[in-house]
């Protein structure tokens, strides 16, 4: 890529697309990021071919493009790029890739993403089983209970309220998500980020409570009460009263900001 190209801003998918393909590494980052951020379907093939670059490594190991390809990808949720996804799952050399991979096969929601998954839990290597575990809640791989609960006491917080929100899903047993909840007073900020989150996607009555109560920014209480609610509206069951009391909290909250 020539140093006059590098300098044009990219303000349209094709010029994305061909900034992808490109040389300047930074450019092709960015391009990723711009083909997911616009979700530009026409960019899905370009996306998987930049997971298996080869160009773009940092001296740690990782592979940055990949990563923010995966991540576009996963904003896609376009089935076509499935297959991709599943093969790049075995770069055993970047673990944050595996997570972004992870991540968007959860996000697109294809069963095809289940047996590889499971592969990667059985395995004895090390795993991003926050993500690993989140992702098989999500497309409700409920045969693995065994497997996770010994999660719950896992060294890593983040990786026991991953379990948590996995096995309350599946039981709507109190006592995970009073595991979530607990970190909502944790000294860590990113810990109690992560369980509104984790709250965000459990999307119980005392999950709303909690949310209200956290103390987290507006912007991030506002955001997950809203996937609540877009959950509930969309349920076979809308519990009407939960749904009253997030309509007048989210108005209350879009005052504050």
């Amino acid at each position: 890529m020539t140093a006059a190209y590098s300098a044009e801003p990219i303000l349209s998918p094709q010029a994305a697309i061909t900034a992808l393909k490109g040389e300047d590494n930074q450019i092709r980052y960015y391009a990723a990021w711009w083909l997911g951020k616009h979700q530009v379907q026409a960019g899905c093939m370009a996306l998987c071919e930049a997971l298996f670059d080869e160009l773009y490594r940092i001296p740690s190991g990782g592979y940055p493009l990949r990563r923010q390809a995966a991540r576009a990808l996963g904003q896609l949720k376009n089935p076509q790029a499935v297959p991709a996804l599943i093969a790049a799952l075995a770069c055993d050399d970047d673990l944050h890739l595996r997570e972004a991979v992870i991540q968007a096969l959860a996000a697109i929601g294809d069963k095809r993403a289940v047996e590889p998954l499971l592969n990667l839990l059985q395995s004895s290597q090390q795993q991003p089983y926050e993500a690993l575990i989140e992702a098989l809640a999500t497309l409700q791989v409920w045969s693995v209970r065994p497997q996770i609960e010994p999660f719950f006491k896992h060294p890593s917080e983040r990786v026991q309220c991953a379990a948590a929100r996995y096995l309350y899903l599946l039981t709507q047993e109190p006592q995970y998500i009073e595991r979530i909840v607990n970190n909502l007073n944790h000294d860590n900020m990113y810990l109690r980020w992560a369980a509104i989150f984790d709250l965000g996607a459990v999307g119980h009555r005392q999950a709303v409570d909690a949310i209200l109560a956290a103390r987290v920014p507006n912007s991030l209480k506002l955001l997950n009460l809203k996937r609540i609610l877009e959950a509930l509206l969309d349920s076979d069951r809308p519990n009407q009263e939960t749904i009253e009391l997030l309509f007048k909290a989210i108005d209350d909250l879009l005052i504050q900001l």
